[in-house]
């Protein structure tokens, strides 16, 4: 275990001045009590206002988006993790994504008057307070990692839950946060992975009945920054990238949709809007002989990311007078990526700012 004497109550500044978004990601998406439960230990801390909650049941996961003071939020991401973790047993849970706690993921996002690396402060202090109180491992990830290799989330969950085990075992791949022997806690709840990020975007995108997650797989290999790994007649392998920078993405197959998924997350969205992320996921689908029939957002997007696609989608190079107004570009997104192709999509509850 790292120690770092710090503790949750810090002096970030004036508080009314700064605001944090906080998105955990639950191992649960199936039983709403639990669901409801765990938001409404979120909610009851002052100042924290919930601006989604998303779920999935196949994923068996749901994504929390929560905002406030950097004080509130601490308190609230705290609750969260230990009302999970009573809820959630990860001997018998299970879904379609990947996973190695109750709460699996709980990144802190700067979105005023404080930096990326107050927030990675924020988490590590957390992730600390989550040790020390409730005995739960915390990896740290993206801005807030004390080892280069753990920026990465992929590397920190690798092996996912059922390694747990030997991970603690081992000095090398233990927790930054946790014990030297897999306890009871750590077997009930799992790890949690605690960090600081910029905003991202989190989409599925859809594709038509009969397409196989193997073929999503290959799809999501295709465009990931990551790319693929092939292995050469001589038996060396060689890595090579896909085409969108900073994406990184899974593929699946959704049972309570009945459809195969190309899973992505968008780290970039100044490098890969949306729009583009759209396109290139339907260019590399049509070379495996699938099609995308739509797009899934999980949490928020920002208002921006719609009107840049409305104008990529019309035409436009920028808005002028006399063309359309900023709601009808956000309609013409969701109409040309087809957001609404599994349910509604309410521009006033899903978009940011």
């Amino acid at each position: 275990m790292i120690c770092v004497e710090r503790r949750i109550r810090h002096t970030y500044g004036t508080m009314a001045d700064k605001t944090v978004e906080c998105v955990p990601n639950f191992s649960e998406g199936r039983d709403k009590c639990k669901i409801r439960e765990i938001a409404r230990s979120l909610s009851e801390v002052p100042g924290i206002r919930i601006l989604d909650i998303s779920s999935g049941e196949a994923a068996n996961r749901t994504v929390i988006t929560f905002t406030g003071d950097p004080e509130a939020v601490a308190e609230a991401a705290f609750r969260g993790v230990k009302t999970a973790a009573r809820l959630i047993d990860m001997r018998r849970q299970h879904g379609t994504h990947p996973r190695i706690g109750a709460t699996d993921v709980l990144p802190f996002i700067p979105v005023s008057g404080i930096t990326l690396e107050e927030c990675a402060e924020m988490a590590r202090n957390t992730a600390e307070r989550i040790y020390r109180e409730l005995g739960i491992p915390c990896y740290c990830y993206e801005a807030a990692a004390f080892r280069p290799e753990r920026k990465r989330l992929e590397v920190c969950r690798h092996g996912e839950y059922e390694s747990l085990e030997r991970k603690i075992a081992d000095p090398e791949q233990r927790p930054d946060f946790g014990p030297d022997s897999f306890t009871e806690t750590a077997a009930g709840a799992g790890a949690t992975i605690t960090g600081a990020r910029n905003f991202l975007i989190a989409v599925n995108f859809n594709l038509a009945k009969g397409c196989s997650a193997a073929t999503a797989s290959e799809i999501a290999r295709d465009v990931r920054e990551s790319g693929r790994v092939v292995t050469e007649k001589d038996g060396t392998r060689r890595r090579i990238p896909g085409t969108l920078k900073g994406c990184k993405a899974i593929g699946w197959h959704i049972e309570e949709y009945g459809i195969a998924q190309v899973s992505m997350n968008i780290t970039d969205i100044g490098a890969v809007p949306l729009h583009k992320a759209y396109a290139e996921v339907c260019r590399a689908a049509e070379a495996w002989g699938a099609h995308v029939t739509g797009t899934e957002i999980i949490g928020l997007v920002p208002k921006k990311c719609l009107l840049d696609a409305g104008l990529y989608f019309t035409g436009q190079k920028k808005p002028a007078a006399g063309d359309l107004t900023e709601d009808e570009l956000m309609a013409e997104a969701v109409r040309a990526m087809r957001l609404d192709d599994l349910g509604p999509f309410d521009l006033k509850a899903k978009v940011l700012g």
